[in-house]
């Protein structure tokens, strides 16, 4: 079953709960896979839109989800940060996990060490490198941030 699929099933499933949040958020998804659909089909590369193309999307919807959740703590709004919360879990629910800091830490430190990296001008060839190895599991920014800390010593 694609994830498009499970989306539209989960979807329907959500109208006949009447979960208010989910029936929001899956239009919102479905939204944003039109969107996709749409710019796919126009332009010079004409394709169908696969499941790296709606994770792709999904991943920018859940960044946008954790930035707004970082505005609503600061500001002590816990009634939207609720629903942001809520949000977010239903569209990393169709993500990979990611790793946590500890296994992004490790991986990091593999990657330095392996590519013989030495200075902060070789952040660019290790983030290719993990970029390429772990572009699912791997949070790039927190990643980007463990670098610069492994790389300015």
């Amino acid at each position: 079953m694609s994830l498009r699929d499970k989306i539209d099933t989960n979807y329907k499933n959500a109208l006949k709960s009447k979960d208010k949040i989910q029936i929001s958020t899956y239009r919102l998804i479905l939204s944003g896979i039109k969107d996709l659909d749409i710019s796919n089909r126009s332009g010079p590369n004409k394709k169908d839109t696969n499941d790296e193309d709606i994770k792709k999307l999904l991943k920018k919807m859940l960044k946008q989800r954790s930035e707004s959740i970082d505005i609503y703590k600061k500001n002590n709004r816990k009634d939207l940060l609720e629903v942001e919360e809520k949000e977010s879990e239903i569209l990393s629910s169709y993500l990979p996990k990611q790793l946590s800091e500890e296994e992004t830490k490790k991986i990091c430190t593999e990657t330095v060490s392996k590519l013989g990296a030495s200075s902060i001008k070789d952040m660019g060839k290790v983030m290719g490198e993990l970029k390429k190895q772990h572009a699912d599991s791997l949070d790039l920014a927190k990643a980007g941030s463990v670098l610069k800390e492994l790389l300015n010593k």
